[in-house]
């Protein structure tokens, strides 16, 4: 769902008509629409948390969630949809800034949960994620931008508006990748 072309099957072909054909097809595939995603990291938290259920977010970072919320909120634009990582600061940001956009659709997602993606070049000395890390996080971080990050549908009439809040580093990920 990137390139038009490769949403064609080019092995039909009708031999009359040809390259016409071809471009008739094409231009049925191709987006009229535009998907803008708003890439959000999640607000501050606890950091002496030992599991994810004790990293809730401080007083400081529900304070950012509304201000975010209160932000795209201003912005004027009917938003399809809020998919978030199921992590709590990333669940608790997402329930307060779905105050200020009500009757957005939300959806909560494993696929976008916090993860070493790719190790770090050059190396960073006050993050070293294990070896099987990368392997475990890198292929669901790529299957969460598979997932989600494409062009509009070619059936898609309406520029779409979609909020993504999850992690520095899947942020990161989807950015550079």
């Amino acid at each position: 769902r990137r390139e038009p072309l490769a949403l064609i099957n080019l092995k039909k072909k009708n031999e009359e008509t040809g390259e016409e054909e071809l471009a008739s097809r094409l231009n049925h595939c191709k987006a009229k629409a535009t998907r803008h995603i708003f890439l959000i990291r999640h607000s501050q938290y606890n950091l002496d948390g030992r599991a994810d259920k004790d990293r809730t977010l401080t007083p400081l970072g529900r304070e950012q969630a509304e201000l975010t919320g209160h932000r795209l909120a201003s912005l004027g634009l009917k938003f399809d949809q809020i998919i978030y990582s199921s992590m709590t600061r990333a669940t608790e940001t997402t329930e307060i800034i779905s105050k200020h956009l009500p009757g957005v659709k939300k959806i909560s997602t494993d696929l976008l949960r916090e993860g070493a993606p790719i190790e770090p070049d050059p190396p960073v000395s006050h993050w070293k994620p294990e070896a099987v890390q990368y392997y475990e996080d890198g292929a669901r971080i790529e299957a969460a931008f598979r997932n989600f990050i494409h062009r509009a549908d070619a059936k898609q009439e309406e520029d779409s508006y979609e909020i993504f809040v999850c992690h520095a580093n899947v942020i990161r990920y989807i950015v550079c990748r």
